[in-house]
């Protein structure tokens, strides 16, 4: 760190991605990608006249974007923000809807950035444990008197709420916003955008990341009540007006429009899941019942921290956190079959040692 750097930044934690080496070609189920291409539709969008336009500005407004995604989610386009990435509408949230004096409270073990965003703008935070299996409880969210931010699908266990139970929450907070966080939604679990309809304190993110296959063009998007999107908006504005490029909107616009695509792969990692789950429970792991594209393991002969080097020695990456809730654990992401399978064979391979 350099002597400008602010004081008031000094000890931010910063947010740790997934790693990425290129020591070899590795399996890679680190960071929750999709094993699928974009849809051939994308593919032609982005290699089209949007290309050829690059010397201009793209629309502010992502208009044509916004309407496509209105369109496949049932409200209208002043429900609906763009940004760059998913994590981009977390951040722009954490502004517009965090006090620092009332707070933000998230679960202890969730998505890293939750705690970096309040750390970051000085936010207090409210730190809500999860249950010892796991399990968020609604009914520690009862009127916290703050706003409310979550994963569900959560991270990294993949467990889920019904939208009842999510509905629950939001009943018990009406004076704050309530930001679902449904990255991993498309994989089986139930998506709260209908209720957004009835309640002007939910907001629903989502990215096209996971189940959309472009994590590497970054676009993410929420829905909610009008109001709560012009917020949004004025921070966007504020900060970086043209945060979509022509090439990500043209891609996010056919990747909406691909949506048969999308939902056949989403059912082939759904099958996928089950089998990995299948295949891990006859080696004796213990696995959390899924709803995301990746899952959430123990082995029973060695610690997450044990797997995670030796997967790594043979060429398949998983994620791994050495803190104390979690080192039995680690996150595989589900890819192909074959890549399945490789991850079971490294599996069997590394426990022949012990």
């Amino acid at each position: 760190m350099s002597r400008y750097m602010s004081a008031r930044f000094a000890g931010l934690n910063a947010y740790t991605p997934g790693e990425q080496p290129r020591d070899m070609d590795y399996v890679k189920l680190n960071t929750n990608e999709s094993p699928f291409p974009p849809s051939p539709q994308v593919l032609a969008a982005v290699r089209g006249e949007e290309a050829e336009r690059l010397n201009l500005y793209p629309d502010p407004e992502c208009t044509a974007l916004r309407q496509a995604l209105a369109r496949q989610y049932g409200v209208e386009k002043e429900n609906v923000f763009v940004a760059n990435g998913s994590d981009e509408v977390l951040n722009f949230s954490f502004l517009a809807f965090c006090d620092k004096e009332n707070g933000v409270a998230f679960p202890d073990i969730s998505y890293g950035f939750y705690p970096v965003f309040a750390q970051l703008y000085q936010i207090s935070a409210k730190v809500v444990p999860l249950r010892p299996d796991f399990r968020l409880a609604p009914e520690d969210y009862s009127n916290l008197g703050c706003t409310i931010v979550f994963a569900n699908p959560n991270a990294p266990t993949g467990l889920a709420l019904s939208a009842a139970q999510v509905e629950s929450m939001v009943r018990a907070n009406p004076d704050h916003v309530v930001l679902v966080d449904e990255a991993y939604v498309d994989f089986g679990g139930e998506s709260c955008v209908p209720l957004t309809k009835q309640y002007d304190n939910l907001l629903v993110c989502m990215t096209f990341s996971k189940s959309r296959s472009l994590a590497g063009a970054r676009l993410g998007f929420a829905v909610g009540n009008a109001a709560l999107i012009e917020d949004l908006e004025k921070i966007r504005y504020s900060t970086n007006p043209y945060n979509i490029n022509r090439m990500t909107m043209a891609a996010g616009i056919a990747a909406v429009e691909s949506d048969t695509y999308y939902k056949e792969n989403c059912r082939t990692i759904q099958e996928n899941r089950a089998y990995t789950e299948e295949q891990l429970a006859r080696r004796g792991f213990s696995t959390l019942p899924s709803k995301a594209n990746f899952i959430f393991t123990s082995c029973p002969d060695m610690d997450g921290g044990a797997l995670y080097r030796a997967l790594k020695q043979r060429g398949v990456l998983v994620r791994y956190w050495d803190k104390p809730a979690l080192r039995n654990y680690v996150r595989v992401t589900i890819g192909s079959r074959p890549q399945m399978d490789a991850f079971l064979a490294a599996v069997d391979d590394a426990r022949k040692e012990i």
